[in-house]
Protein backbone atom coordinates (compact mmCIF):
# COMPACT_ATOMS: atom_id res chain seq x y z
CA UNK A 1 0.00 0.00 0.00
CA UNK A 2 0.84 3.33 -1.10
CA UNK A 3 0.65 5.95 1.85
CA UNK A 4 0.11 9.86 0.00
CA UNK A 5 -0.11 11.89 3.67
CA UNK A 6 0.94 15.47 2.68
CA UNK A 7 -2.79 16.40 2.97
CA UNK A 8 -4.79 17.37 -0.11
CA UNK A 9 -7.19 19.90 0.74
CA UNK A 10 -10.02 18.35 -1.29
CA UNK A 11 -10.61 15.09 -2.30
CA UNK A 12 -13.46 14.62 -4.59
CA UNK A 13 -14.87 11.77 -5.15
CA UNK A 14 -17.31 11.34 -8.70
CA UNK A 15 -16.31 12.67 -11.81
CA UNK A 16 -19.90 13.53 -12.86
CA UNK A 17 -21.10 16.91 -13.41
CA UNK A 18 -21.53 17.89 -10.38
CA UNK A 19 -17.58 16.84 -9.04
CA UNK A 20 -16.43 18.20 -12.56
CA UNK A 21 -18.24 21.34 -11.70
CA UNK A 22 -16.84 21.54 -7.83
CA UNK A 23 -12.86 20.94 -9.59
CA UNK A 24 -13.75 23.53 -11.56
CA UNK A 25 -14.41 26.10 -8.78
CA UNK A 26 -11.46 24.38 -6.57
CA UNK A 27 -8.78 25.18 -9.46
CA UNK A 28 -9.56 28.92 -9.77
CA UNK A 29 -8.87 29.23 -6.34
CA UNK A 30 -5.35 27.58 -6.32
CA UNK A 31 -6.69 24.77 -3.89
CA UNK A 32 -4.18 21.32 -4.02
CA UNK A 33 -6.68 18.78 -5.15
CA UNK A 34 -8.15 15.05 -6.54
CA UNK A 35 -11.02 14.03 -8.33
CA UNK A 36 -11.29 10.20 -7.94
CA UNK A 37 -14.05 8.51 -10.30
CA UNK A 38 -14.44 4.24 -9.60
CA UNK A 39 -15.65 4.18 -13.14
CA UNK A 40 -12.75 3.03 -15.32
CA UNK A 41 -14.72 5.62 -18.17
CA UNK A 42 -18.04 7.24 -17.74
CA UNK A 43 -20.77 5.84 -18.94
CA UNK A 44 -22.54 8.05 -21.68
CA UNK A 45 -26.18 6.85 -20.73
CA UNK A 46 -27.32 9.66 -18.31
CA UNK A 47 -30.10 10.98 -17.98
CA UNK A 48 -29.67 14.45 -17.60
CA UNK A 49 -30.52 16.12 -20.49
CA UNK A 50 -31.47 19.90 -20.02
CA UNK A 51 -29.27 23.07 -18.30
CA UNK A 52 -31.11 25.82 -16.97
CA UNK A 53 -30.68 29.25 -16.87
CA UNK A 54 -29.15 29.85 -13.72
CA UNK A 55 -26.76 27.08 -14.07
CA UNK A 56 -25.31 28.75 -17.35
CA UNK A 57 -24.87 31.72 -15.27
CA UNK A 58 -22.67 30.30 -12.24
CA UNK A 59 -21.01 28.56 -15.20
CA UNK A 60 -20.46 31.58 -16.52
CA UNK A 61 -16.91 32.51 -15.36
CA UNK A 62 -15.25 29.14 -15.68
CA UNK A 63 -13.06 29.34 -18.56
CA UNK A 64 -16.08 29.46 -21.36
CA UNK A 65 -17.26 26.57 -20.36
CA UNK A 66 -21.04 28.42 -20.46
CA UNK A 67 -19.90 29.38 -23.90
CA UNK A 68 -19.48 26.06 -25.36
CA UNK A 69 -22.06 24.86 -24.08
CA UNK A 70 -24.55 27.12 -25.38
CA UNK A 71 -23.11 26.98 -28.72
CA UNK A 72 -23.68 22.79 -28.52
CA UNK A 73 -26.93 22.79 -27.01
CA UNK A 74 -30.56 23.46 -28.87
CA UNK A 75 -31.91 26.30 -26.75
CA UNK A 76 -35.73 25.80 -26.42
CA UNK A 77 -38.70 27.81 -25.75
CA UNK A 78 -41.51 25.72 -27.08
CA UNK A 79 -43.65 23.22 -26.13
CA UNK A 80 -46.01 21.63 -27.71
CA UNK A 81 -48.71 19.07 -25.69
CA UNK A 82 -50.32 16.44 -27.80
CA UNK A 83 -53.57 15.18 -26.38
CA UNK A 84 -55.69 12.39 -29.17
CA UNK A 85 -55.26 14.60 -32.25
CA UNK A 86 -55.01 17.78 -30.56
CA UNK A 87 -51.65 19.60 -30.17
CA UNK A 88 -51.89 22.21 -27.70
CA UNK A 89 -48.28 25.12 -28.31
CA UNK A 90 -46.62 26.42 -25.40
CA UNK A 91 -44.51 29.31 -25.46
CA UNK A 92 -41.91 29.37 -22.54
CA UNK A 93 -39.53 32.13 -21.44
CA UNK A 94 -40.82 35.48 -23.17
CA UNK A 95 -41.55 36.45 -19.43
CA UNK A 96 -39.66 36.27 -16.05
CA UNK A 97 -36.19 35.92 -17.42
CA UNK A 98 -35.50 38.86 -18.42
CA UNK A 99 -32.42 39.82 -16.30
CA UNK A 100 -30.11 37.00 -17.62
CA UNK A 101 -28.61 36.61 -20.60
CA UNK A 102 -29.77 32.61 -20.77
CA UNK A 103 -33.35 33.01 -21.53
CA UNK A 104 -34.20 29.66 -22.64
CA UNK A 105 -33.92 25.79 -21.36
CA UNK A 106 -30.96 24.35 -22.67
CA UNK A 107 -31.07 20.88 -24.04
CA UNK A 108 -27.83 19.29 -23.68
CA UNK A 109 -26.61 15.60 -22.96
CA UNK A 110 -24.93 15.34 -19.71
CA UNK A 111 -22.63 13.41 -21.87
CA UNK A 112 -22.15 16.78 -23.63
CA UNK A 113 -21.88 18.35 -20.28
CA UNK A 114 -19.04 15.85 -18.81
CA UNK A 115 -17.45 16.30 -21.89
CA UNK A 116 -16.57 20.31 -22.05
CA UNK A 117 -16.33 20.70 -18.31
CA UNK A 118 -13.76 17.78 -18.14
CA UNK A 119 -11.88 19.42 -21.24
CA UNK A 120 -11.61 23.02 -19.56
CA UNK A 121 -10.20 20.97 -16.34
CA UNK A 122 -7.57 19.14 -18.80
CA UNK A 123 -6.46 22.26 -20.62
CA UNK A 124 -5.86 23.40 -16.86
CA UNK A 125 -3.70 20.25 -16.23
CA UNK A 126 -6.25 18.87 -13.92
CA UNK A 127 -6.91 15.08 -14.73
CA UNK A 128 -9.84 13.19 -13.27
CA UNK A 129 -8.31 9.25 -12.11
CA UNK A 130 -11.31 7.17 -13.49
CA UNK A 131 -10.80 3.38 -12.10
CA UNK A 132 -10.36 4.68 -9.30
CA UNK A 133 -12.18 3.82 -6.07
CA UNK A 134 -12.89 4.97 -2.35
CA UNK A 135 -12.92 1.65 -0.26
CA UNK A 136 -13.06 3.68 3.14
CA UNK A 137 -11.71 6.95 5.42
CA UNK A 138 -11.56 7.84 8.73
CA UNK A 139 -12.07 10.60 9.93
CA UNK A 140 -11.25 9.91 13.77
CA UNK A 141 -7.33 10.44 13.53
CA UNK A 142 -6.75 8.87 16.77
CA UNK A 143 -7.98 5.16 15.60
CA UNK A 144 -6.40 5.67 12.53
CA UNK A 145 -2.69 6.71 14.37
CA UNK A 146 -4.07 3.31 16.71
CA UNK A 147 -4.41 1.12 13.86
CA UNK A 148 -1.37 1.96 11.85
CA UNK A 149 -3.17 3.16 8.81
CA UNK A 150 -1.78 6.78 9.11
CA UNK A 151 0.59 6.97 12.31
CA UNK A 152 2.39 10.48 10.40
CA UNK A 153 -1.26 11.52 9.44
CA UNK A 154 -1.56 15.41 10.07
CA UNK A 155 -4.30 16.31 12.67
CA UNK A 156 -6.87 17.74 10.73
CA UNK A 157 -7.35 15.66 7.77
CA UNK A 158 -9.46 12.57 7.16
CA UNK A 159 -7.40 9.20 6.21
CA UNK A 160 -8.93 7.99 3.23
CA UNK A 161 -8.24 4.24 1.00
CA UNK A 162 -7.82 4.30 -2.48
CA UNK A 163 -8.29 1.24 -5.00
CA UNK A 164 -6.41 1.82 -8.15
CA UNK A 165 -8.02 0.08 -11.35
CA UNK A 166 -4.87 -2.40 -10.75
CA UNK A 167 -5.77 -3.02 -7.63
CA UNK A 168 -3.09 -1.27 -5.68
CA UNK A 169 -4.01 0.32 -2.69
CA UNK A 170 -3.42 3.92 -1.78
CA UNK A 171 -3.92 5.74 1.96
CA UNK A 172 -4.71 9.84 0.83
CA UNK A 173 -4.99 12.61 3.84
CA UNK A 174 -7.57 15.25 2.59
CA UNK A 175 -8.34 18.45 4.84
CA UNK A 176 -11.84 17.62 3.32
CA UNK A 177 -13.73 15.18 1.03
CA UNK A 178 -16.68 15.77 -0.98
CA UNK A 179 -18.90 13.18 -1.97
CA UNK A 180 -19.90 13.54 -5.91
CA UNK A 181 -20.51 10.11 -5.89
CA UNK A 182 -23.84 9.51 -7.33
CA UNK A 183 -27.51 7.52 -5.85
CA UNK A 184 -25.14 4.85 -4.45
CA UNK A 185 -22.43 6.96 -2.77
CA UNK A 186 -19.99 5.33 -1.07
CA UNK A 187 -19.18 8.51 0.76
CA UNK A 188 -22.31 8.70 2.28
CA UNK A 189 -22.56 5.50 3.44
CA UNK A 190 -18.98 5.43 4.70
CA UNK A 191 -20.21 8.76 6.54
CA UNK A 192 -23.49 7.10 8.14
CA UNK A 193 -25.64 9.16 6.54
CA UNK A 194 -29.13 7.88 5.85
CA UNK A 195 -30.74 8.28 2.65
CA UNK A 196 -34.39 8.61 3.11
CA UNK A 197 -37.45 8.27 0.69
CA UNK A 198 -38.72 6.16 -1.38
CA UNK A 199 -38.69 4.10 -5.44
CA UNK A 200 -41.33 4.93 -7.64
CA UNK A 201 -42.65 1.61 -8.82
CA UNK A 202 -42.82 2.72 -12.70
CA UNK A 203 -40.28 1.52 -15.10
CA UNK A 204 -39.44 3.65 -18.01
CA UNK A 205 -37.90 3.74 -21.13
CA UNK A 206 -34.55 6.36 -22.26
CA UNK A 207 -33.58 6.39 -25.69
CA UNK A 208 -31.34 9.15 -27.94
CA UNK A 209 -32.72 8.45 -31.65
CA UNK A 210 -34.18 9.87 -34.76
CA UNK A 211 -37.92 10.55 -35.04
CA UNK A 212 -39.77 11.30 -37.90
CA UNK A 213 -43.56 12.98 -37.73
CA UNK A 214 -43.04 15.88 -34.98
CA UNK A 215 -41.79 19.12 -35.62
CA UNK A 216 -38.29 19.59 -34.58
CA UNK A 217 -36.82 22.44 -32.03
CA UNK A 218 -39.84 22.00 -30.08
CA UNK A 219 -40.21 20.02 -26.60
CA UNK A 220 -43.24 17.19 -26.96
CA UNK A 221 -45.36 15.68 -24.07
CA UNK A 222 -47.77 13.14 -25.24
CA UNK A 223 -50.57 13.19 -22.81
CA UNK A 224 -52.45 9.63 -22.09
CA UNK A 225 -54.67 7.70 -19.54
CA UNK A 226 -51.69 5.69 -19.64
CA UNK A 227 -48.99 7.94 -18.42
CA UNK A 228 -46.89 10.40 -20.78
CA UNK A 229 -44.37 10.28 -23.68
CA UNK A 230 -41.70 12.91 -23.97
CA UNK A 231 -39.37 14.28 -26.61
CA UNK A 232 -37.02 16.41 -26.02
CA UNK A 233 -34.76 18.46 -28.90
CA UNK A 234 -30.75 17.56 -29.17
CA UNK A 235 -27.97 18.35 -31.29
CA UNK A 236 -25.82 14.91 -30.08
CA UNK A 237 -25.34 11.94 -29.63
CA UNK A 238 -28.86 12.60 -31.53
CA UNK A 239 -31.79 14.61 -32.55
CA UNK A 240 -34.18 13.52 -29.67
CA UNK A 241 -34.31 11.98 -26.26
CA UNK A 242 -37.70 9.89 -26.18
CA UNK A 243 -38.68 9.09 -22.21
CA UNK A 244 -41.74 6.97 -22.09
CA UNK A 245 -43.64 5.33 -19.19
CA UNK A 246 -44.22 2.07 -19.44
CA UNK A 247 -47.87 0.56 -18.88
CA UNK A 248 -48.36 -0.81 -15.28
CA UNK A 249 -48.94 -4.28 -16.33
CA UNK A 250 -45.62 -4.18 -18.36
CA UNK A 251 -43.46 -6.51 -15.93
CA UNK A 252 -40.12 -6.34 -18.13
CA UNK A 253 -36.88 -6.22 -16.04
CA UNK A 254 -35.43 -3.14 -15.36
CA UNK A 255 -31.86 -4.59 -16.95
CA UNK A 256 -33.13 -6.33 -19.92
CA UNK A 257 -31.60 -4.76 -22.76
CA UNK A 258 -34.09 -2.79 -24.92
CA UNK A 259 -35.15 -2.96 -29.10
CA UNK A 260 -36.55 -0.05 -31.24
CA UNK A 261 -39.48 -2.45 -31.71
CA UNK A 262 -40.82 -2.69 -28.69
CA UNK A 263 -39.82 1.04 -28.12
CA UNK A 264 -41.91 1.84 -31.45
CA UNK A 265 -44.93 -0.05 -30.01
CA UNK A 266 -44.62 1.78 -26.79
CA UNK A 267 -44.81 5.51 -29.42
CA UNK A 268 -47.57 3.94 -31.05
CA UNK A 269 -49.63 3.72 -28.01
CA UNK A 270 -48.92 7.23 -27.07
CA UNK A 271 -49.13 8.75 -30.74
CA UNK A 272 -51.29 7.04 -32.60
CA UNK A 273 -48.83 5.70 -34.70
CA UNK A 274 -47.74 9.57 -36.37
CA UNK A 275 -44.24 9.10 -35.00
CA UNK A 276 -41.60 6.60 -36.56
CA UNK A 277 -38.64 5.78 -34.67
CA UNK A 278 -34.86 4.91 -36.33
CA UNK A 279 -30.90 4.96 -35.48
CA UNK A 280 -31.15 4.96 -31.57
CA UNK A 281 -27.50 5.57 -30.54
CA UNK A 282 -28.74 3.76 -26.80
CA UNK A 283 -31.68 2.73 -25.30
CA UNK A 284 -32.46 1.67 -21.58
CA UNK A 285 -34.57 0.47 -19.26
CA UNK A 286 -34.72 2.78 -16.05
CA UNK A 287 -36.83 3.14 -12.10
CA UNK A 288 -36.51 6.44 -10.04
CA UNK A 289 -36.42 7.38 -6.97
CA UNK A 290 -37.29 10.22 -4.62
CA UNK A 291 -34.97 10.12 -1.72
CA UNK A 292 -32.52 12.96 -0.07
CA UNK A 293 -29.91 12.97 2.47
CA UNK A 294 -30.54 13.57 6.14
CA UNK A 295 -27.16 15.60 6.34
CA UNK A 296 -25.54 17.36 3.73
CA UNK A 297 -21.85 17.33 6.00
CA UNK A 298 -20.47 15.31 8.56
CA UNK A 299 -17.35 16.91 10.01
CA UNK A 300 -15.23 17.52 7.14
CA UNK A 301 -17.04 15.16 4.73
CA UNK A 302 -19.41 17.25 2.35
CA UNK A 303 -22.20 16.05 0.07
CA UNK A 304 -23.28 16.86 -2.69
CA UNK A 305 -25.57 16.51 -6.39
CA UNK A 306 -27.22 12.93 -6.66
CA UNK A 307 -25.26 11.38 -3.31
CA UNK A 308 -27.22 14.31 -1.23
CA UNK A 309 -30.68 14.20 -3.51
CA UNK A 310 -32.17 11.85 -6.30
CA UNK A 311 -35.73 12.57 -7.86
CA UNK A 312 -37.51 11.97 -11.24
CA UNK A 313 -36.68 14.22 -14.05
CA UNK A 314 -39.57 16.24 -13.66
CA UNK A 315 -38.81 19.93 -14.38
CA UNK A 316 -34.88 19.63 -15.88
CA UNK A 317 -33.51 19.78 -12.09
CA UNK A 318 -31.05 17.10 -11.06
CA UNK A 319 -27.74 17.83 -13.12
CA UNK A 320 -28.29 21.58 -12.55
CA UNK A 321 -29.25 21.04 -8.68
CA UNK A 322 -26.11 19.00 -8.02
CA UNK A 323 -23.93 21.65 -10.48
CA UNK A 324 -25.18 24.44 -7.97
CA UNK A 325 -24.22 22.54 -4.94
CA UNK A 326 -20.75 22.39 -6.08
CA UNK A 327 -20.62 26.12 -7.11
CA UNK A 328 -21.99 26.86 -3.83
CA UNK A 329 -20.04 24.40 -1.67
CA UNK A 330 -16.47 25.56 -3.57
CA UNK A 331 -16.29 28.69 -3.59
CA UNK A 332 -16.16 28.38 0.19
CA UNK A 333 -13.63 25.19 1.03
CA UNK A 334 -11.63 27.72 -1.95
CA UNK A 335 -11.48 30.40 0.39
CA UNK A 336 -11.29 28.71 3.44
CA UNK A 337 -8.37 26.10 2.08
CA UNK A 338 -6.28 29.78 1.23
CA UNK A 339 -7.15 31.15 4.67
CA UNK A 340 -9.04 33.67 3.17
CA UNK A 341 -11.83 33.09 5.11
CA UNK A 342 -13.48 31.64 8.32
CA UNK A 343 -13.66 27.46 8.76
CA UNK A 344 -16.70 28.61 9.85
CA UNK A 345 -18.21 29.84 6.26
CA UNK A 346 -18.18 25.42 5.51
CA UNK A 347 -21.08 25.65 8.50
CA UNK A 348 -22.88 28.11 5.93
CA UNK A 349 -23.50 24.97 2.99
CA UNK A 350 -25.69 22.42 4.58
CA UNK A 351 -27.96 25.97 5.66
CA UNK A 352 -27.92 26.86 2.72
CA UNK A 353 -28.64 24.24 -0.13
CA UNK A 354 -30.29 21.40 1.99
CA UNK A 355 -33.57 23.79 1.34
CA UNK A 356 -33.11 23.76 -1.83
CA UNK A 357 -32.74 19.89 -2.18
CA UNK A 358 -35.49 19.43 -0.07
CA UNK A 359 -37.49 22.00 -2.37
CA UNK A 360 -36.56 20.09 -5.43
CA UNK A 361 -37.62 16.29 -4.27
CA UNK A 362 -41.32 18.08 -3.32
CA UNK A 363 -41.66 19.97 -6.41
CA UNK A 364 -40.63 16.56 -8.56
CA UNK A 365 -42.61 14.37 -6.60
CA UNK A 366 -45.89 16.92 -7.39
CA UNK A 367 -44.96 16.57 -11.15
CA UNK A 368 -43.78 13.21 -11.89
CA UNK A 369 -47.34 12.05 -9.78
CA UNK A 370 -49.60 14.47 -11.62
CA UNK A 371 -47.85 13.26 -15.35
CA UNK A 372 -47.83 9.32 -14.24
CA UNK A 373 -50.63 8.92 -12.24
CA UNK A 374 -53.17 6.21 -13.40
CA UNK A 375 -55.62 7.45 -10.36
CA UNK A 376 -59.05 7.98 -12.59
CA UNK A 377 -58.77 11.73 -11.45
CA UNK A 378 -55.44 12.68 -11.90
CA UNK A 379 -55.64 10.87 -15.55
CA UNK A 380 -58.84 13.27 -16.48
CA UNK A 381 -57.20 16.15 -15.14
CA UNK A 382 -53.79 15.21 -17.22
CA UNK A 383 -55.45 14.47 -20.27
CA UNK A 384 -58.89 16.72 -20.26
CA UNK A 385 -58.42 19.52 -17.84
CA UNK A 386 -54.73 20.13 -18.17
CA UNK A 387 -54.58 20.61 -22.09
CA UNK A 388 -57.84 23.33 -21.90
CA UNK A 389 -56.79 25.52 -18.94
CA UNK A 390 -53.08 25.32 -19.69
CA UNK A 391 -52.90 28.08 -22.47
CA UNK A 392 -55.46 30.19 -20.38
CA UNK A 393 -53.07 29.80 -17.00
CA UNK A 394 -50.27 31.05 -19.38
CA UNK A 395 -51.87 34.20 -19.93
CA UNK A 396 -51.56 35.39 -16.09
CA UNK A 397 -48.83 36.99 -16.72
CA UNK A 398 -47.67 37.53 -12.76
CA UNK A 399 -47.87 33.56 -12.67
CA UNK A 400 -46.31 32.62 -15.20
CA UNK A 401 -43.37 34.55 -14.51
CA UNK A 402 -42.95 32.75 -10.71
CA UNK A 403 -43.68 29.38 -11.99
CA UNK A 404 -40.51 30.32 -14.83
CA UNK A 405 -38.14 31.72 -12.40
CA UNK A 406 -38.79 28.96 -9.73
CA UNK A 407 -38.34 26.28 -12.49
CA UNK A 408 -35.24 27.96 -14.31
CA UNK A 409 -33.70 28.05 -10.40
CA UNK A 410 -33.38 32.06 -11.00
CA UNK A 411 -35.60 32.17 -7.80
CA UNK A 412 -33.52 30.30 -5.70
CA UNK A 413 -32.38 32.55 -2.28
CA UNK A 414 -29.95 32.47 1.23
CA UNK A 415 -31.98 34.79 2.42
CA UNK A 416 -32.03 32.74 6.16
CA UNK A 417 -28.39 31.80 5.91
CA UNK A 418 -25.88 33.38 8.25
CA UNK A 419 -23.80 34.97 5.64
CA UNK A 420 -26.64 36.74 4.57
CA UNK A 421 -26.75 40.35 5.97
CA UNK A 422 -29.18 43.89 5.27
CA UNK A 423 -27.20 47.03 6.89
CA UNK A 424 -28.17 50.26 7.87
CA UNK A 425 -30.20 51.70 5.07
CA UNK A 426 -31.09 48.74 2.42
CA UNK A 427 -33.27 49.62 -0.09
CA UNK A 428 -36.80 48.03 0.72
CA UNK A 429 -36.97 47.31 -2.66
CA UNK A 430 -35.05 44.65 -5.14
CA UNK A 431 -32.96 41.96 -3.79
CA UNK A 432 -32.25 41.53 -0.19
CA UNK A 433 -29.12 40.07 0.97
CA UNK A 434 -29.43 35.92 -0.40
CA UNK A 435 -30.64 37.00 -3.23
CA UNK A 436 -29.41 36.68 -6.94
CA UNK A 437 -27.84 39.58 -8.41
CA UNK A 438 -30.13 39.96 -11.63
CA UNK A 439 -27.80 40.72 -14.23
CA UNK A 440 -28.62 43.88 -16.66
CA UNK A 441 -27.08 45.20 -19.87
CA UNK A 442 -23.98 48.10 -18.45
CA UNK A 443 -20.99 49.65 -20.51
CA UNK A 444 -17.50 50.03 -18.83
CA UNK A 445 -15.38 52.76 -20.75
CA UNK A 446 -17.65 52.39 -23.91
CA UNK A 447 -17.41 48.68 -23.96
CA UNK A 448 -21.09 46.96 -24.27
CA UNK A 449 -20.85 44.09 -21.41
CA UNK A 450 -22.97 42.65 -18.96
CA UNK A 451 -23.04 43.33 -15.14
CA UNK A 452 -22.58 39.86 -14.34
CA UNK A 453 -19.78 39.36 -16.88
CA UNK A 454 -17.74 42.19 -15.48
CA UNK A 455 -18.28 40.19 -11.94
CA UNK A 456 -17.16 36.98 -13.15
CA UNK A 457 -13.87 37.18 -11.90
CA UNK A 458 -13.22 34.77 -8.72
CA UNK A 459 -13.60 36.24 -5.60
CA UNK A 460 -15.65 38.55 -3.64
CA UNK A 461 -17.09 41.55 -5.48
CA UNK A 462 -18.35 45.17 -4.45
CA UNK A 463 -20.54 47.19 -5.78
CA UNK A 464 -20.78 50.77 -5.30
CA UNK A 465 -24.13 51.76 -6.52
CA UNK A 466 -24.82 55.96 -6.95
CA UNK A 467 -23.06 58.94 -8.77
CA UNK A 468 -19.49 58.76 -8.73
CA UNK A 469 -19.41 61.96 -6.86
CA UNK A 470 -21.21 60.61 -3.68
CA UNK A 471 -18.26 58.03 -2.98
CA UNK A 472 -15.62 60.39 -4.51
CA UNK A 473 -16.35 63.06 -1.70
CA UNK A 474 -16.22 61.25 1.61
CA UNK A 475 -12.99 61.11 2.50
CA UNK A 476 -13.86 59.06 5.47
CA UNK A 477 -15.36 56.68 3.23
CA UNK A 478 -12.09 56.55 1.08
CA UNK A 479 -10.16 55.43 4.06
CA UNK A 480 -12.71 52.94 4.82
CA UNK A 481 -12.47 51.91 0.96
CA UNK A 482 -8.63 51.35 1.51
CA UNK A 483 -9.67 48.91 4.23
CA UNK A 484 -12.40 46.86 2.50
CA UNK A 485 -10.73 46.88 -1.13
CA UNK A 486 -7.44 45.78 -0.66
CA UNK A 487 -4.87 45.39 -3.68
CA UNK A 488 -5.20 42.30 -5.28
CA UNK A 489 -3.08 39.57 -4.09
CA UNK A 490 -4.32 36.58 -5.18
CA UNK A 491 -7.69 35.19 -7.14
CA UNK A 492 -9.96 36.08 -4.06
CA UNK A 493 -8.88 38.83 -3.59
CA UNK A 494 -12.21 41.60 -3.18
CA UNK A 495 -12.59 43.64 -6.36
CA UNK A 496 -14.47 47.19 -6.39
CA UNK A 497 -17.20 48.59 -9.24
CA UNK A 498 -18.96 51.84 -9.27
CA UNK A 499 -22.14 51.78 -10.99
CA UNK A 500 -22.82 54.79 -11.94
CA UNK A 501 -25.96 56.64 -14.23
CA UNK A 502 -22.86 58.94 -15.11
CA UNK A 503 -19.92 57.35 -17.42
CA UNK A 504 -16.67 57.26 -14.87
CA UNK A 505 -13.32 56.40 -16.46
CA UNK A 506 -13.15 52.30 -14.99
CA UNK A 507 -16.65 52.31 -13.86
CA UNK A 508 -19.41 50.86 -14.73
CA UNK A 509 -22.01 53.06 -16.51
CA UNK A 510 -26.01 51.86 -16.23
CA UNK A 511 -26.71 53.71 -19.45
CA UNK A 512 -30.30 53.13 -19.12
CA UNK A 513 -30.50 53.07 -15.08
CA UNK A 514 -32.13 49.20 -15.75
CA UNK A 515 -29.00 47.80 -13.60
CA UNK A 516 -29.97 50.33 -10.58
CA UNK A 517 -33.58 49.91 -10.59
CA UNK A 518 -33.20 46.19 -10.88
CA UNK A 519 -31.30 46.35 -7.68
CA UNK A 520 -34.10 48.50 -6.00
CA UNK A 521 -32.61 52.17 -6.55
CA UNK A 522 -33.27 55.29 -8.14
CA UNK A 523 -30.43 57.39 -10.32
CA UNK A 524 -29.21 59.43 -7.26
CA UNK A 525 -29.93 57.08 -4.18
CA UNK A 526 -26.18 55.22 -3.60
CA UNK A 527 -26.23 51.66 -1.91
CA UNK A 528 -23.07 49.22 -1.99
CA UNK A 529 -23.62 45.49 -2.15
CA UNK A 530 -21.40 42.95 -1.71
CA UNK A 531 -21.82 40.01 -3.76
CA UNK A 532 -20.25 36.30 -3.33
CA UNK A 533 -17.99 34.37 -5.68
CA UNK A 534 -21.71 32.68 -6.46
CA UNK A 535 -23.24 35.47 -7.90
CA UNK A 536 -25.74 36.10 -4.45
CA UNK A 537 -25.96 38.75 -2.32
CA UNK A 538 -23.90 38.36 0.44
CA UNK A 539 -24.36 41.83 1.79
CA UNK A 540 -26.20 44.90 1.08
CA UNK A 541 -26.94 48.87 2.79
CA UNK A 542 -27.82 52.20 1.55
CA UNK A 543 -25.21 55.44 1.34
CA UNK A 544 -21.74 55.82 1.17
CA UNK A 545 -20.94 54.61 4.83
CA UNK A 546 -18.74 51.16 4.19
CA UNK A 547 -18.47 50.95 8.42
CA UNK A 548 -21.05 48.11 8.37
CA UNK A 549 -19.18 46.37 5.36
CA UNK A 550 -16.03 46.06 7.09
CA UNK A 551 -17.75 44.55 10.17
CA UNK A 552 -18.77 42.04 8.19
CA UNK A 553 -16.18 41.14 6.09
CA UNK A 554 -13.84 41.02 9.55
CA UNK A 555 -16.42 38.92 11.21
CA UNK A 556 -15.85 36.22 8.43
CA UNK A 557 -12.50 37.43 7.96
CA UNK A 558 -13.05 37.55 3.84
CA UNK A 559 -10.56 38.67 1.98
Amino acid sequence: MVNSLDPLDVLVVGGGPTGLALAAQLERYGVRFRVVDRQPDRVHESRALAVQPRTLEVLAGVGGVAEEMVERGNRAVRLQMHVGERAVPVRLFDIGVEDTAYPYLLFLSQAETERILGDHLGGRGVRVERGTELLDFDADLDAARDSGLAPDAPGDAVICTLRHGDGSEETVAARYVVGCDGAHSRVRQAAGIPFEGRAYPQTFVLADLEADGIEPGWAHAFLSPRGLLLFFPLEAPATWRLLAMRPACDTTPVERPVELAEVQRLADAYTGASVRLRDPVWMTNFRLHNRGARDYRAGRVFLAGDAAHIHSPAGAQGMNTGIQDAVNLGWKLGLVSAGRARPELLDTYEPERAPVGRNVLRFTDRAFTIGTSTHPLVRFARTQVAPRLMPLALRIRAGRAYGLRTVTQLRIHYRSSPVSQDGPGAPRRGPRAGDRLPDAPVSADGRPTTLHRELAAPGHHLLLCGRARAFAHDHADADALADVWPAGHGPSALTGHLLSPDPTPGGLHDLDGLALRRLGLSADRTGHYLIRPDGHIGYRAGGTDLSGLRDYLSAWRLT
